[in-house]
């Protein structure tokens, strides 16, 4: 957008990676825009804190961890950028947190900063979506700002903290909001509430349509094509609502859990005991897909071998992070099976982190003698791959395809036997018998 940055990190191999223009992390698009910036000279990366004097705005951007002993988000990173950025704080700059925080965060936060009253405070939350982070930055859904007093604070004539703010953020975003990208402006507990509470209202359609699918197995229904139907009322729209292994990564479980903490902190029953049953679902898919998984190899896992596609919680991340594949890999593993995992990027960090575990960097190698293939992270190459070919390589034909993205008729045709979660309407629906009706023989009806 035509600013100078300085992007500083505590960690010195990581800013020796980005200064050479190449992300510590794959992300499509984003080793282009670092090379970009480098070669224009705004971009620069730095340890030392010294390196933010002078700036006009300072982004906190440092990650929020579920904390390692509750479900409550760990700010101590938070709290500690804060802290070493303070005395190179210059006079009417201003600091907006970027971070996923709970309530209450930006009035810990303006403790901090309480000797520097001439310091700007605001809060900016960001909506990145790993695998499309750069265009999710480039061309935003929406601009928020979290300024003290609101909306009607930044608009107020002599409200001169909550105008400055907003107009700072207003320079830097210009070419967005010259784009059209709206903007909303609100108070800072609803800053803090917002990003939660959208990855709250999607991690909810997940699991719903998953709960669906569960539905659907018992009933000898087809997920696919309810979700289909329930996609096109625009009351609901058919965005999160794809059954399958459910979610992962750094953000939408950790999210919901501090959100059922907040919840919980307040008093607020009904998002408590919701966030509760959302996570319960998202986690139950992963036994779920084990025990199919066990079922297709005639009740036994132990001695069999497994193939897994996929070790990212997501396609197009390298990020493994509460990753749902990893998760059933390792229970199929602790079952007895001899488990193969593979992945087009995230093979060396699944390594490092479960070295009990098998893993193949060639998709052909990993499947060759499967007895049963699980497709447990929706790549392209895995949607691509060919059955015939696959076929000569694998043992047994069978795969559980647990993201729902195979097209089942042509894997069937090639003889496979190819399940889903909720996509298989030739099973046996569960009969329902009408209730037993007795006549009634005396005057005295019968209990």
């Amino acid at each position: 957008m035509g600013h100078t940055v300085a992007g500083i990190d505590v960690d010195p191999a990581k800013v020796d990676h980005l200064a050479r223009g190449f992300a510590p992390f794959f992300e499509p698009g984003l080793d282009e825009l670092l090379r970009d910036g480098r070669a224009t000279g705004r971009l620069t990366f730095s340890t030392d804190f010294a390196d933010a004097a002078g700036a006009q705005i300072h982004f906190l951007c440092v990650g929020t961890p579920q904390s390692k002993t509750s479900d409550c988000a760990d700010l101590s990173y938070l709290v500690s950028a804060t802290e070493s950025l303070l005395p190179h704080l210059g006079r009417g700059s201003a600091v907006v947190g970027k971070s996923t925080v709970p309530v209450g965060t930006v009035d810990m936060l303006r403790g901090i900063l309480a000797a520097r009253p001439d310091v700007l405070l605001g809060w900016n939350p960001e909506f990145l979506r790993q695998g499309t982070a750069v265009k999710d930055t480039l061309v935003p859904d929406r601009l928020v700002y979290g300024v003290r007093g609101g909306r009607d604070a930044a608009f107020e004539r002599g409200s001169g903290v909550a105008r400055g703010v907003t107009a700072v953020l207003d320079a830097v975003y210009e070419p967005l909001l010259c784009a059209g990208i709206p903007r909303l402006v609100c108070n800072f507990a609803t800053a803090e509430l917002i990003k939660s509470a959208s990855n709250a209202y999607l991690a909810t359609k997940v699991s719903f349509i998953n709960a669906m699918s569960e539905l659907c197995d018992a009933a000898g229904a087809d997920v696919t094509v309810l979700s289909e139907a329930m996609g096109m009322d625009p009351r609901i729209g058919s965005r999160y609502l794809h059954a399958g292994l459910g979610f992962g990564g750094g953000c939408l479980p950790k999210d919901i859990r501090s959100f059922r903490t907040q919840a919980q902190a307040l008093d607020v029953r009904s998002v408590e005991d919701w966030m509760g049953v959302v996570d319960g679902i998202n986690l139950g898919q992963r036994a779920r897909t084990v025990g199919i998984a066990r079922e297709l190899c005639g009740g036994y896992l132990a001695g069999r071998t497994v193939t897994v596609l996929g070790a990212a919680f997501k396609p197009d991340t390298d990020d493994i992070r509460d990753s749902p594949a990893l998760d059933v890999a390792m229970q199929l593993a602790a079952a007895g099976a001899h488990v193969t995992v593979t992945d087009p990027k995230a093979i060396n960090h699944a390594w490092m982190r479960y070295p009990q575990l098998r893993f193949e960097a060639s998709t052909r190698r990993a499947l060759e003698g499967a007895e049963l293939v699980l497709l447990l992270t929706e790549w392209d190459e895995y949607r691509d791959l060919s059955p015939a070919a696959v076929g000569q390589l694998v043992r047994r034909r069978t795969v559980l395809d647990a993201r729902n993205v195979l097209d089942a008729s042509a894997w069937r045709a090639e003889g496979w036997t190819i399940r889903g979660l909720g996509t298989n309407p030739q099973a046996e629906p569960l009969r329902v018998e009408p209730p037993l009706v007795e006549p009634v023989e005396t005057t005295t009806a019968r209990r």
